[in-house]
């Protein structure tokens, strides 16, 4: 299983990525080991994630929500967190 996630900065930046290991990933980038951005913007909670059966399904998933301006993917994390 492979997760697409979004996480928030402390500057209310959003970092986009991918993992088969949510927890784990989060931990590295609070660590300041997840990758270049996250290590001089720290993470500070996980706003979203959904998952996928492949890697390949979650890396184009990824990629489309990089490709999103900021107030879209504000946008799209509310609308996936309104109660059913």
């Amino acid at each position: 299983m492979w997760f697409t996630y979004i996480l928030e900065c402390e500057d209310k930046s959003l970092y986009t990525g991918c993992t088969n290991d949510l927890i784990r990933r989060f931990k590295q980038h609070s660590t300041g080991v997840g990758g270049k951005y996250t290590a001089s913007h720290k993470p500070v909670k996980i706003l979203f994630f959904e998952e996928h059966s492949t890697r390949s399904d979650a890396l184009k998933r990824e990629s489309q929500i990089k490709g999103w301006p900021h107030v879209k993917k504000l946008d799209f994390i509310l609308s996936q967190n309104k109660p059913a």
